[in-house]
């Protein structure tokens, strides 16, 4: 069985921002990646695109009825994002099988149809939910998302209440952004300006890419050179080219925080109030209607960054406590059974966390 991991920020990892980036850096300096081989499958859209699944067996001789795990990645990320790897080494040791839905156009290549992937954009999951469930029936699924894999995964859930597929027996989305204005507003300062600079190189060299595929896309072309923030990126591309009025209307409707009184299926939310992408009292607003939300399940933690969570009284030997608490989540639901619909999942049966 894995090990059981109580939290407790590393000493070793300073500050909100450090906690962010260790991941990363942790990577590039030789931290190895997943030991499991992996798959890919292009999966063809109902609207003649391309969906990409990085996907991990379950063990030779396994049962058909073995847990599979469904993750989502965050904003221009994919299978090198650094928490991928710790994912999936938690579902391997517990013997389950895994994918890694790939957002489209984060797989290195453009995709071909004229809209993007955004926050609020479900569509895709629903489609490749449903068929997975029509190709495994007996196959239970839990559901994890990571940052705006987990906005996107929230906004699923409470979109579809009750009419979830009943294969799906539990999710977890860790450092979601649930207000996205506010987090949208709250990167455009102080360090976190590192973070968004890093975001837009990646989406404005897509839109270009898009451009030159779709001339028309955006009315006027030039603005794309005047982005300077997130905020600007989505009002000039991501609200027109999905049909949102302006990126104030994109972030209204797609947040996820307008879609958690709807969810039907025990989930966990993880999240540090030292996030730097996004204001702590974000998370209060959250605490307070989780309190009317029996499923919910809420882990709130003073210190963790966002995807950060190490833990571990040594360097060389890190806990990345955030993928290992989100799996273990999942099991927990998936031992208790509780694969009901509805506000009858008890604490006890989702690991004893309360919705505060």
């Amino acid at each position: 069985m894995p090990r059981q991991h109580t939290y407790a920020p590393a000493w070793w990892v300073p500050g909100a921002h450090l906690r962010t980036l260790y991941g990363r850096l942790s990577r590039a300096f030789g931290r190895p990646r997943a030991r499991h081989a992996l798959r890919v499958e292009r999966w063809t859209t109902p609207d003649d695109d391309v969906l990409e699944l990085h996907r991990m067996d379950a063990p030779p001789g396994a049962p058909a009825d073995t847990p599979h795990l469904l993750l989502l990645h965050g904003l221009e990320g994919g299978v090198r994002s650094h928490y991928v790897a710790n994912f999936l080494d938690e579902a391997a040791a517990r013997g389950w099988s895994a994918d890694l839905l790939i957002f489209r156009g984060c797989n290195g290549e453009p995709n071909l149809a004229r809209r993007f992937y955004h926050s609020g954009e479900t569509t895709d999951l629903a489609w490749a939910l449903d068929r997975l469930v029509a190709a495994s029936p007996s196959r239970p699924i839990v559901l994890a998302g990571v940052s705006l894999g987990g906005n996107v995964l929230l906004k699923y859930l409470g979109e579809r209440g009750d009419r979830v597929p009943a294969q799906v027996r539990g999710a977890a989305a860790m450092s979601v952004p649930f207000d996205l204005a506010r987090g949208s507003r709250h990167i455009s300062h102080g360090f976190s300006r590192v973070y968004e600079r890093h975001f837009l190189k990646s989406l404005k060299a897509k839109a270009r890419a898009k451009l030159a595929r779709y001339p028309d896309l955006i009315a006027d072309p030039a603005a794309l050179d005047r982005v300077q923030t997130l905020w600007d990126f989505d009002d000039v591309v991501t609200a027109p080219v999905h049909g949102f009025a302006s990126a104030e209307d994109y972030y209204r409707k797609s947040s996820s925080i307008r879609f958690l009184q709807g969810i039907r299926v025990p989930t966990l939310l993880l999240s540090a109030k030292d996030d730097p992408f996004l204001p702590p009292e974000v998370l209060d607003e959250v605490r307070d209607i989780a309190r009317g939300v029996a499923p919910l399940k809420l882990e709130f933690v003073e210190r963790g960054g966002h995807v950060g969570f190490i833990s571990g009284w040594h360097p060389w030997n890190a806990v990345f406590y955030g993928e290992w608490k989100v799996v273990d989540f999942l099991a927990g639901v998936l031992d208790a059974g509780t694969g009901m619909h509805g506000a009858n999942a008890s604490r006890a049966d989702t690991g004893g966390l309360a919705n505060e």
